[in-house]
């Protein structure tokens, strides 16, 4: 099984340390809302609630918290939200992938295409970056949790495809349709004592690009304008930073 990519650890290094908490409890509480709206408040009847909920748990959200918002998708709050997928190029032709979960599909198509073009980017075609993605089934424990050993013997019984370790902790990747199934084999096995950090479907890069430089500033830039855009729920992209440019980026 593959070691923790430098593509991966990028992008969490960022969503755990550029995200700030208050901004994090909000996007999760917005798609509990919305999943509670679309599928109804029972999470064992609805799958997207079930997993909004866990990731919820899984970085501490209050339970009071959580019940509001499902309340908030019955009482008409996610109402008119659609999931949209925006595809296009960054610096040094990096390719990113935005999902988006939007009552205004104009303004969410402005404000991204905007983004796009004043941080060196592009917007492209739907299909036009997805290609070289893999769509998969992502789970991610803290370094609490147990050895890379214990993670990935866990993670094999559990019908996971691949574990990736390092000092931020253990990533269970799954096919796509294994996810649920992987994910609640792991809640047995663990118990309710080990928690995820999160359990969701991500866009996981073929290949990587390496990026340096004034292009690894500019997208950073444009990475981080998409992250904090409303309407916007995940960004991915496949670019590939070197560890000095890692620490270069951590200084700057």
């Amino acid at each position: 099984m593959a070691g923790h990519s430098k593509w991966a650890n990028i992008q969490h290094r960022k969503g755990a340390q550029d995200k700030k908490r208050a901004a994090l409890f909000s996007r999760l509480s917005k798609e509990i809302t919305i999943a509670s709206k679309m599928g109804g408040p029972d999470p064992d009847a609805n799958p997207r609630l079930r997993l909004a909920i866990q990731n919820a748990k899984g970085q501490s959200m209050p339970k009071d918290n959580i019940q509001r918002a499902v309340d908030k998708g019955q009482g008409g709050g996610g109402e008119d939200y659609v999931d949209i997928r925006y595809e296009g190029f960054g610096p040094g032709g990096v390719g990113i992938i935005v999902e988006a979960s939007t009552d205004n599909k104009n303004r969410a198509a402005t404000e991204v295409r905007t983004a796009f073009s004043k941080n060196g980017g592009n917007l492209g075609e739907t299909g036009s970056v997805s290609f070289s993605f893999d769509q998969v089934g992502e789970i991610h424990y803290s370094p609490e949790a147990g050895s890379d050993d214990e993670i990935m013997e866990a993670a094999i019984m559990a019908g996971a495809q691949d574990v990736e370790s390092d000092d931020d902790g253990h990533w269970i990747y799954t096919a796509r349709e294994d996810l649920q199934t992987v994910a609640d084999a792991l809640v047995e096995h663990f118990g309710e004592e080990v928690e995820a950090k999160s359990t969701k479907l991500i866009w996981k890069p073929q290949n990587t690009i390496p990026v340096e430089g004034q292009a690894a500033d500019t997208l950073m830039k444009l990475l981080d304008v998409l992250d904090d855009l409303d309407d916007v729920a995940n960004v991915y992209d496949n670019s590939e930073l070197s560890e000095a440019e890692v620490a270069r980026l951590a200084e700057s």
